[in-house]
């Protein structure tokens, strides 16, 4: 830029227009401004304690001014018609007003822009709870937080109230209304307006940021009685999220908040931006705790180291992710170089270990220190074609193994058929011998039915030779008889 006086106004339109997230001023050098993480300086003249002044005190109000008095510090949100909103801090240094500016665009991204896992969309639908996105200072926690208010807005037809220090996004209302309360301009402190909230009739809370004991209390209570709450935290890590909660009560009040926050605690996103591997912007790393009932248990315990095994071993099924299982999947994606990754790693050996695991070629190369390969290296080329042989292989090797076992399934098929015919078989035989055994029976009561009728007539016959032997006089009467003719 020229070296002629600059307004703030024509220096937040020219970071906006470069592209960087922040803007730095303070006496005795050119502003700088933040462009793919690093400070930059503007060319221009240095900036004198005067001109800082003249830039900065006309966008307080009276109660920021009185506020920047007491404290020698205020934050405010500031907004250039048709450029961007910034959030804004002003601080004294060295005895002169120093100030630093938050590019904060109008249109607010969805979570396919962010590169947010699928799991993050999900937590909006909740119903309640408590969901914390954490990380250091311009890793990305606002923007999170504004894309799942906006996807409430768009998608829940619910009442959203923001509890902001200061109002960075600015929301429209879609199927729901959201209600933004800026602290110092709308309310006097987040207590107070966390209290009031209550009074609104909201469905979800969106709370800029956990600060102290009272508003940890506040929130929590808030997500007890039936709210969806969106809170942030300066933390590195979800284990680190909960131990932070927890370490702001007296060691006598901690067992209670245990209790009440494995019961409310719905997710914790805790996230990282860094670098792409092409230069072109930023790009999150991002660990998800989903509150399962394992790590409720874990909470409750005050078994917080336990929790980042968990997160480790719920991959799959609740699609939770450690820091370094991201890292790995960024490396693994081309979305990230190792060093990248190396350098932004909580445990470096850690991640070093699942690549040798998963990725021992990425691993390999690095700690060999290769070199991308030459376009006009015919080595490579080589080495790809001995891959390929390899691979056709074993694919070789597998198809014959399929073979053999479609072979035994072919033969086990015919057994099986064999065995069912067999069996209709058998049946038939045992059917035609019930009939056989039926004809038997019929043709003995027949035969038996035949002997019994000859055996009337022989009687009846004896009878006649009796009366024509006694000359048809009354028989004598008969001894009882016995045997077959007793009749």
């Amino acid at each position: 830029m020229a070296d002629t006086p600059l307004t703030l106004d024509d220096l937040l339109k020219f970071i906006t227009k470069k592209g960087a997230s922040d803007l730095h001023i303070k006496p005795g050098r050119p502003p700088l401004l933040r462009l793919g993480g690093k400070l930059i300086p503007i060319k221009s003249v240095p900036l004198k304690p005067k001109d800082v002044e003249d830039m900065v005190m006309p966008l307080l109000n009276a109660h920021q001014k009185k506020r920047f008095e007491e404290h020698q510090s205020v934050d405010l949100g500031y907004g250039v018609a048709g450029v961007a909103r910034f959030r804004c801090n002003f601080f004294q240094q060295r005895g002169s007003i120093a100030a630093s500016f938050r590019s904060i665009p109008f249109d607010i991204k969805n979570y396919e822009d962010l590169s947010l896992p699928d799991v993050v969309a999900t937590f909006s639908n909740l119903p309640a709870g408590l969901v914390l996105v954490t990380g250091p200072t311009g890793s990305g926690k606002s923007t999170t937080l504004a894309a799942s208010i906006q996807d409430i807005s768009k998608t829940r037809p619910c009442h959203v109230v923001t509890i902001e220090d200061p109002i960075e996004f600015l929301f429209t209302d879609h199927m729901a209304t959201v209600s933004q309360r800026e602290v110092g301009t709308d309310t006097p402190s987040f207590k107070e307006a966390l209290k009031n909230a209550m009074r609104q009739d909201p469905d979800v809370i969106m709370v800029g940021e956990m600060r102290d004991a009272e508003s940890v209390t506040a929130v929590i209570t808030a997500a007890e009685t039936g709210h969806l709450v969106f809170s942030t935290l300066h933390t590195n890590s979800a284990s680190q999220t909960i131990d932070r909660i927890i370490d702001t009560f007296p060691p006598q009040q901690q067992g209670q908040v245990r209790s009440q926050l494995c019961q409310v605690l719905r997710a914790v996103v805790s996230m990282q931006l860094m670098p792409r591997a092409d230069g072109k912007g930023l790009i999150p790393a991002i660990e998800v705790l989903v509150n399962s009932p394992k790590v409720a248990r874990h909470i409750e315990r005050g078994e917080i180291k336990e929790i980042h095994d968990e997160i480790e071993k719920s991959v799959s099924y609740y699609r939770m992710q450690t820091m370094n299982q991201s890292l790995v999947a960024l490396i693994a994606n081309g979305a990230v170089n190792y060093e990248a990754a190396m350098e932004m790693s909580l445990d470096p050996e850690d991640l070093s270990l699942k690549l040798r695991r998963m990725f021992p070629s990425i691993e390999e190369a690095q700690r060999e220190g290769k070199m991308a390969p030459s376009p006009a290296d015919f080595a490579q080329i080589v080495e790809l074609m001995e891959i390929k042989r390899l691979y056709e292989e074993q694919e070789e090797r597998w198809r014959q193994r399929f073979s053999e076992k479609d072979e035994v399934l072919a033969h086990l098929e015919a057994q099986v058929a064999s065995f069912r015919q067999e069996g209709a078989d058998s049946a038939t035989t045992l059917a035609e011998m019930r009939n056989q055994l039926e004809g038997a029976r019929a043709e003995k009561e027949r035969v038996v039915q035949e002997a019994n009728a000859r055996i009337e007539k022989l009687n009846d016959r004896i009878r006649e030779l009796n009366q024509q032997l006694t000359g048809g006089k009354a028989p004598a009467p008969e001894k009882p008889q016995t045997g077959f003719f007793k009749r």
